[in-house]
């Protein structure tokens, strides 16, 4: 499943969420290919994606969840990948 938390995360003067895939990597990148989100965009396990595209990737099928949700299902399914030199 595709999931998409709030625009919360201020940085370059703009409000981001975080759209990631609980199920597969494969399956992010293909949404994220189907709506237009450019490959740059991906940060390790999710993409960065501004406000103003929050409402086209929920109508586009992205499930909206809280920040909190979207990292507990990263852990689960087994794809979250944190920074380097984290724990």
């Amino acid at each position: 499943m595709i999931v998409v938390d709030p625009p919360a995360v201020e940085r370059y003067g703009r409000r981001w969420s975080h759209l990631a895939s609980d199920t597969s990597y494969d399956e992010l990148h293909a949404f994220a290919r189907d709506v237009g989100i450019p490959e740059r965009a991906f940060d390790r396990d999710h993409y960065d994606v501004p406000s103003e595209w929050y409402d086209e990737v929920v109508a586009a099928g992205a499930v909206e969840v809280t920040s909190r949700e979207l990292v507990r299902r990263l852990v689960a399914a087994g794809l979250r990948r944190r920074k380097s030199g984290t724990t």
